[in-house]
């Protein structure tokens, strides 16, 4: 089966990524907290599996990453409805946004979140 990694980015992105989160959930039968409604149906269907990863727990988290310079549309997304879906780790947030201004954003605010965005990538 492959995997489909999917990458919010900025403001417009984190806010889509997380109603398609929503709808993806709503279409595969997973609860707001990562578990499945009907164990039964699971075990014909696995096409979920693209887009979900499984924990330890029986729970399934999102095969994304939400990345955003500016803390406050990820904040609404750690403490939204689906709170409990999404693993922090997938969360990269900086301090403050580029106030755009692309080489605020290349050089300085960005670098700092590059390398979180990286391994998130790579472990995601």
């Amino acid at each position: 089966m492959r995997e489909c990694i999917n990458v919010h980015i900025g403001q417009a992105g984190v806010q889509i990524g997380n109603s398609c989160w929503e709808l993806y959930c709503m279409e595969h039968g997973i609860e707001k907290d990562g578990t499945i409604l009907n164990e039964a149906e699971r075990r014909t269907d696995d096409t979920f599996s693209s887009f979900f990863a499984e924990t330890g727990k029986g729970k399934y988290v999102p095969r994304a990453i939400f990345l955003d310079l500016e803390p406050t549309v990820i904040d609404e997304v750690r403490t939204g409805e689906y709170r409990s879906l999404f693993h922090p780790e997938q969360m990269i947030s900086g301090k403050e946004d580029a106030a755009n201004n692309y080489a605020r954003g290349f050089y300085t605010v960005g670098k700092e979140v590059i390398e979180t965005s990286w391994t998130g990538l790579e472990t995601g």
